[in-house]
């Protein structure tokens, strides 16, 4: 009888082994996948640095973007975890300690879902798992934007340097004129000091201008993640501006930006949570199957059970409120998130339409203007026509027309990349080169 015994025993012991060692799946019935960083490839040190070459090194270097893959790979676990099944149970009873009359059970216990459990619960780990790889793809845009910004800004500056060195030598071509004139006695020595001040504050904005060019390098540089890789200059086209989306595009881009996109994948979320809220007021049923040792009998019984617990004093209602009042706040959240994204894109376009209008009008009407009227001064002031006054007054109007060109370039830039971070899309970037 003893060997009949053990004879159940060593079935029910190998099912719980082959339990144990049944590989894992995610829902679909496929491993999860790993959502690995894009490969990283270097920069030549010393070479110059196009757009799409920053655009490549943040995306593979940046730490937020890597701490965003890594979130959509911890969420693939959870959702392989919310796919497992309850584990069965394997148990034995001995009653009376003496061998004559002692009862032995060995019983095995499965607990079965009712109500949809398992697929709210999968579809609620589904969803955050899609949450998390839509906040990364609003990461990656954020990057971008991010990177675009600086390495315009990074244009920029180096373009600053530019108009400081040519104002600069306009400064000591107007010192010379000076000093020229006082040699031949026709102005008194009060413009020479004039002209040489003039010249020395050129020579301060040019050391001001190197300054925010190595800070704009730097701040460039820290979106990668990495300060090593080092670059000569920002190759890139200063003047020109980004293009206006098309209406008929901006609103396909904004009816699928990541603000958006979180909030609709929240709202499904939420919507599987209370599911599973509600499944759980379905009781689980509990199979039990076992045998039964009795040796003052001397023989083996079958042992079937069925265990519900009752729902009467815990019907989980608590919880179905509170996931139900979740629901109504997300999509609370999407009416906001969408009014929110139509106000900001709204002020990023008409930013982006104003810095395009003002930076075409200076170069078109006021750069030329004042380029002729310096040049007409400073050769006025070499035939005695003109005041030294007139000549600086004119140098400083083209400076300040410059200045101005190259900050509403800028800011056109900042607008576009603004649009590239709210849509998830590289709206400002259509129609010209970037490179």
């Amino acid at each position: 009888m003893r060997s009949r015994f053990q004879g159940l025993l060593v079935p029910l012991t190998l099912a719980v082994l082959c339990i144990a060692m049944f590989p894992v799946r995610a829902a679909g019935g496929e491993p999860a996948t790993v959502f690995t960083a894009p490969p990283a490839d270097a920069v030549p040190v010393g070479s110059s640095l196009t757009l799409a070459e920053a655009l490549r090194l943040a995306l593979a270097h940046n730490p937020e973007l890597a701490m965003a893959r890594l979130e959509v790979q911890a969420l693939e676990g959870a959702e392989t975890q919310a796919g497992a099944r309850p584990n069965p149970e394997l148990g034995v009873l001995v009653e009376d300690s003496r061998s004559a009359t002692r009862t032995t059970t060995v019983q095995w216990s499965q607990a079965i879902e009712l109500g949809g459990k398992r697929s709210a619960r999968l579809a609620a780990a589904a969803s955050a798992r899609e949450q998390a790889g839509v906040a990364l793809l609003a990461r990656q845009a954020e990057v971008r934007a991010a990177v675009t910004s600086a390495f315009f800004a990074l244009l920029g500056a180096q373009e600053q340097v530019r108009l400081s060195q040519m104002s600069l030598e306009l400064a000591s071509k107007t010192s010379g004129v000076a000093t020229r004139r006082l040699q031949a006695g026709k102005v008194p020595p009060l413009e020479q000091a004039k002209a040489q001040v003039a010249e020395a504050g050129a020579r301060a904005d040019l050391a001001q201008a190197n300054s925010e060019l190595s800070l704009a390098r730097q701040r460039l540089r820290a979106l990668w993640g990495q300060g090593a890789i080092e670059f000569t200059q920002a190759e890139g086209n200063a003047e020109a501006l980004p293009e206006l989306p098309a209406q008929q595009r901006l609103g396909e881009w904004m009816a699928e930006a990541p603000a958006v996109r979180l909030a609709r994948l929240d709202i499904a979320r939420r919507q599987a949570v209370s599911e599973g809220e509600r499944a759980k007021r379905v009781p689980d049923l509990t199979v039990t199957l076992g045998a039964k040792r009795a040796a003052d009998m001397g023989r083996t019984q079958a042992v079937i059970g069925l265990s519900i617990p009752l729902p009467l004093l815990d019907r989980n209602q608590g919880n179905l409120l509170e996931a139900l009042r979740r629901e109504d706040q997300a999509r609370e959240a999407l009416a906001a998130a969408t009014s929110r994204l139509q106000a900001e894109v709204g002020q990023s376009l008409e930013k982006l339409r104003l810095s395009r209008e003002q930076s075409q009008m200076l170069r078109r009407e006021a750069l030329p203007t004042a380029t002729t009227a310096y040049e007409a001064a400073v050769k006025g002031y070499e035939l005695g026509k003109f005041a030294f006054i007139d000549v600086l007054d004119a140098q400083r109007t083209l400076v300040q027309t410059q200045q101005q060109i190259l900050r509403s370039t800028a800011d056109a830039y900042r607008a576009a990349a603004e649009l590239d971070r709210l849509l998830g899309h590289t709206a400002g970037a259509d129609g010209h080169s970037l490179e």
